[in-house]
């Protein structure tokens, strides 16, 4: 069985890089975590969220799972929300998809995936309820990036309907929440809804009462 040697050669090649660049920066990572964004992400090894948009270890809290969903009965997804906005205190939430999503694709179609057919499900949801943005005329790949972008405003809309964000917007807390898509054939991001930010942004029946 192999030993994997060549990530650790890797790694203390990385460590020394970024100590040539800042010699204190492990002593200083090690001493404290204060991100100002928290990423949800899709697990796709293609898209690093880090190297995205440029930030080093300890500048973005990060979730990650098949096409960037965010589950209301996901114990996962809610924890690392919970603790990124109520501990931490970070002030963006940025949820990101990407274009050409394989979980997407798996959506769209038909074949059973095994366990991952009930977390898909959630996806399927989003085609269903959007089917008539699907025009007969649209490519297979039209259709695949159509249902990545509606799936990003949809699980935009999940995160600011718990009561986690709504509680931190009641105390005064200073915290958006963002959707972009991300472009794997050429490097860039694009933002897909508008900034939320406030209670009032959010339709009448998604609103909970306040924490008492």
């Amino acid at each position: 069985m192999s030993e994997l040697g060549f990530l650790f050669e890797n790694n203390t090649r990385w460590a020394e890089e970024i100590k040539a660049e800042d010699p204190e920066f492990f002593k200083k990572l090690a001493s404290q975590q204060s991100p100002q964004f928290l990423w949800i992400g899709c697990s796709d090894s293609r898209v690093p969220a880090n190297e995205i948009v440029g930030l080093l270890p300890g500048e973005l809290f990060v979730h990650r799972n098949i096409a960037n969903a965010v589950v209301h009965t996901d114990l996962n997804c809610l924890s690392v929300l919970y603790y990124a906005v109520s501990v931490l205190k970070i002030k963006h939430i940025i949820v990101c998809g990407h274009y050409g999503c394989g979980g997407i694709q798996a959506a769209l179609g038909d074949k059973q995936m095994g366990l991952a057919d009930h977390w898909l499900r959630n996806i399927r949801d989003i085609y269903y309820n959007k089917r008539e943005q699907f025009e007969d005329s649209l490519s297979e790949r039209d259709r695949v990036n159509l249902l990545c972008e509606l799936n990003v405003a949809q699980q935009v809309a999940n995160v600011t309907h718990t009561s986690i964000v709504q509680n931190a917007w009641d105390q005064g807390q200073d915290l958006s929440v963002h959707g972009w898509i991300y472009d794997i054939g050429d490097g860039l991001l694009k933002k897909l809804t508008p900034v939320i930010d406030t209670l009032d942004k959010i339709p009448e029946q998604y609103r909970v009462r306040k924490q008492l």
